[in-house]
């Protein structure tokens, strides 16, 4: 019998949230933190997002599971919306003080799994239904029934909005879609391989992931970055709003990142989106003073802490500018990340193995 290892000699230390601890092997993507890379199934993420519709890199990244066969996905995921949609007076019965993020939660637990549809696909194509149907009821307004010849990105605008979104605006949120499809072993992506590795159906999963991003650490951050630009209001007011921010220890959103070292290269990626909306949002030139003054103000209060633009900055500018509202980054978030989400649970089955860590003890001994 193999003796199980002495979790006290076991490094780095786990008290530090697992940090520099190898906890899976993957082909999904790789987080490069001191270079700002990030590689998608051997694809750099600046040669898919904005070069690719969603539905293309999700096969990239689905390739080695034969999740739809041949099947094209812009069209499977259409007919997984289409099947979603009838679970949504199930969210207009709910209780009215759900979030739309709760009745998202919702709408994926009663999502029926027997159909013709992979799981994956009924999954990550009923995500789009449920985000834009609990905001219009949030917000007073009759659910729009998805159109399934449309790619995913169009037609979840169509559906918040009840009519086709121009083509800038239906290709800036193919670009964020597929920026964030997936991002290594983050705290979400982790609790959907825990999960999956129970042999828990892949709804289970997803539903737990989602549980993760909720917490403000995972999930929050480009909202607030929204608020910030909105206190600054004009770029003179800039540089005087960071400095105070800064002297009270205020995190300035949007900067820094807990792996990046350098410059996160998402940010780039979406940044570059905003130029193809054009240049008459104030906004986005609101943004690009800001960014200028607070990474100035970072390297100058911290010399020794590389503090760069991270994906959330840029993410939240660019959500605003094809009219997305704040309150649905985070929603919007997980519809991007179900794919990779399913993916890693149907990587961690292929391994058969149930992931089960060690804790230290640090209690009192007893008597």
């Amino acid at each position: 019998m193999t003796e199980a290892p002495d979790p006290a000699r076991m490094i780095p230390d786990p008290t530090a949230g697992l940090e520099g601890v190898v906890a899976a092997t993957t082909k999904l993507s790789h987080v490069d933190g001191e270079n700002g890379i990030l590689i998608l199934r051997g694809k750099r993420i600046e040669d898919l997002a904005g070069k690719a519709p969603f539905e293309t890199a999700v096969r990239h990244l689905w390739q080695d599971f034969d999740i739809a066969g041949g099947a094209a996905l812009q069209a499977v995921f259409g007919q997984a919306r289409i099947a979603a949609f009838a679970a949504v007076p199930l969210l207009e019965d709910a209780a009215p003080e759900l979030s739309v993020f709760e009745r998202m939660q919702l709408g994926l637990a009663a999502l029926p799994l027997k159909g013709d549809l992979p799981d994956a696909v009924a999954i990550a194509g009923a995500l789009p239904v449920f985000l834009a149907a609990s905001h219009r009821i949030a917000s007073g307004r009759v659910p729009v029934a998805p159109d399934n010849t449309l790619e995913t990105a169009t037609d979840l605008l169509r559906m918040l909005t009840g009519a086709l979104p121009p083509d800038g605006h239906a290709a800036a949120l193919n670009r964020y879609l597929v920026t964030i499809l997936d991002h290594g072993l983050n705290a979400s992506t982790f609790t959907a391989r825990v999960i999956g590795s129970t042999q828990a159906n892949l709804k289970q999963a997803v539903l737990g992931a989602m549980g993760a991003l909720s917490g403000p650490l995972h999930g929050g951050a480009p909202g607030p970055v929204l608020d910030m630009i909105d206190a600054i209001g004009q770029p003179e007011n800039a540089q005087a709003w960071i400095g105070e921010a800064l002297a009270r220890k205020e995190r300035l959103m949007g900067f820094g990142h807990r792996i990046y070292r350098t410059r996160d290269p998402r940010a780039d990626v979406l940044k570059a989106g905003l130029k193809l909306l054009g240049p008459d949002n104030p906004k986005v030139r609101l943004a690009e003073d800001i960014e200028t003054a607070a990474l100035a103000a970072l390297k100058r209060a911290k010399p020794d802490r590389p503090l760069e633009t991270n994906v959330e900055f840029y993410t939240a500018v660019l959500l605003d500018a094809i009219g997305i509202d704040r309150t649905l980054f985070t929603p919007l978030f997980a519809t991007g990340r179900t794919p990779g989400w399913c993916a890693h649970v149907l990587e961690q089955r292929q391994t058969g193995k149930l992931i089960r860590p060690s804790s230290r003890y640090v209690g009192p001994q007893a008597g």
